[in-house]
């Protein structure tokens, strides 16, 4: 694999593009892409737990249009595979900032369409199907976005601080989250409920259209990698990425799906399902269930929680870069591990458990998600590396995220909280086979 140059080191005949990429401006342009796109994408998450269920899934069983809410949340796992293939392959065939731009543009469009759409009320059973395809969008938008700010970052990194430069989109999620459950939480305190169900929750999508702008200003101030421009000179490109990916990296593809599995499902336990579960009302189901908090309370919770995710990505991209990736994914997916096997008893044991729960599960989740980027980037060689990277991060994303929420409810309402939290341990021991199972040149 081509090893990574200083964005200030000019290659012989692109200097002047080399130099136009400054260290602030790579940074910036990477973070700020991933920023919207998580924004997009966990508004949705949020608005499925509190809004879709009644507006768009109206059902006398709370838990049948909780479960059909999550089952939309879901389609955007199987979508992104597919933007990956499909960004991946203009991003290696021609160039990181244009893809970029594109993928931008798809998430951010879709997630404005959403905030206009009709309800069930008005149009029936119209108004989840055209909510579907906006989550289909989604999906394709954030399949070709991660991959291309990954490597945005790492292929403008000095020699040994790949870690640090891929930890900056990483960033995008904690900041995104906050920014969208903040926005959440402001608009449920400052509305009555028939304001914010009538109106209010279209806000934090329809203010997409003005992150939208303000990250395509930035991207298209970039100018291209230096690795890609030297991928270019010397004529390295390939005709299909995808093809060359299944033919001789496979091996990587798996390995790096499977590594990141405990990723995402820690993630979105964290997240949606316990946003659900926390705002149900006691014996809602066959088993007595749900912790009863308002929604303001467990946004706070949440919010909490993910200041520590945010911390904790710089840490692990520091730690990654002065000892080894490996080595911090390793010790961090054992603790994620042991967290699913308290996870239950942490969540039941009043606010300050579901504090503690928060702040633990999501600063685990920071130390894995600040090495994911550099490590699941590393097997690929550049000209094929924008696709390697995203569908491993996608294919991850259908195996660990995509019916968590989904699956996380149903063993909760059947068989108990505490099965969640085993869920999440197995999420964790598979992970962990695959990071022992790669060498250390594939993480």
């Amino acid at each position: 694999m081509t090893d990574a140059i200083s964005p200030l080191s000019p290659t012989p005949s692109s200097s002047n593009s080399v130099v136009a990429n400054s260290p602030a401006r790579v940074l910036i342009a990477s973070l700020i892409g991933t920023t919207i796109e998580f924004f997009d994408f966990y508004v949705y998450a949020t608005a499925a737990v509190i809004v879709f269920p009644k507006l768009f899934f109206p059902a006398s069983d709370p838990t049948s249009a909780t479960l059909q809410s999550f089952a939309t949340f879901s389609i955007a796992f199987f979508a992104r595979p597919i933007g990956a293939m499909i960004f991946g392959h203009f991003g290696d065939r021609v160039g990181r900032k244009a893809t970029l731009v594109a993928a931008l543009m798809t998430m951010g469009l879709s997630t404005v369409v959403i905030g206009m759409l009709p309800t069930y009320e008005s149009i029936g059973v119209l108004a989840p199907i055209l909510l579907a395809l906006c989550r289909l969008g989604q999906g394709l938008g954030l399949g070709g976005e991660w991959g291309g700010a990954v490597l945005l970052a790492t292929e403008n990194a000095p020699e040994g601080k790949r870690s640090w430069y891929a930890m900056f989109p990483q960033l995008g999620a904690p900041i995104g989250f906050i920014f969208s459950a903040g926005l959440f939480l402001i608009l449920r305190e400052s509305m009555a409920d028939a304001d914010f169900l009538n109106y209010g929750w279209r806000v934090p999508f329809l203010i997409s259209i003005v992150l939208v702008a303000v990250g395509l200003y930035v991207r298209l101030k970039i100018t291209e990698t230096p690795e890609f421009q030297r991928a270019i000179e010397k004529e390295e490109r390939v005709s299909v990425p995808i093809a060359v990916i299944f033919r001789s990296h496979l091996r990587s593809l798996i390995l790096g799906t499977i590594i990141a599995v405990a990723t995402f499902v820690l993630f979105y336990l964290m997240t949606a399902f316990t946003l659900s579960w926390g705002t149900r009302p006691p014996g809602t189901g066959p088993l007595p269930a749900g912790l009863g908090y308002s929604q303001g309370q467990f946004l706070v919770v949440q919010l909490v929680g993910v200041v520590f995710f945010g911390l904790m990505i710089p840490v692990s991209g520091l730690l990654s870069d002065r000892y080894s990736r490996k080595l911090v994914l390793i010790l961090t997916t054992i603790g994620i591990f042991i967290f699913g096997l308290f996870y239950a008893s942490l969540l039941t044991a009043g606010l300050a458990g579901a504090f503690a729960c928060s702040i633990i599960g999501l600063a685990l989740m920071g130390f894995t998600y600040g090495p994911i980027g550099a490590a699941l980037a590393a097997p690929f060689p550049t000209t094929v590396r924008y696709t390697g990277a995203s569908m491993t991060f996608n294919l991850a994303g259908i195996v660990g995220a995509s019916l968590a929420p989904y699956i996380a409810t149903s063993l909760a309402t059947t068989y108990g909280l505490v099965y969640v939290g085993y869920y999440l341990a197995g999420a964790a021991l598979l992970s962990l086979i695959g990071i022992l199972l790669s060498g250390n040149d594939e993480v």
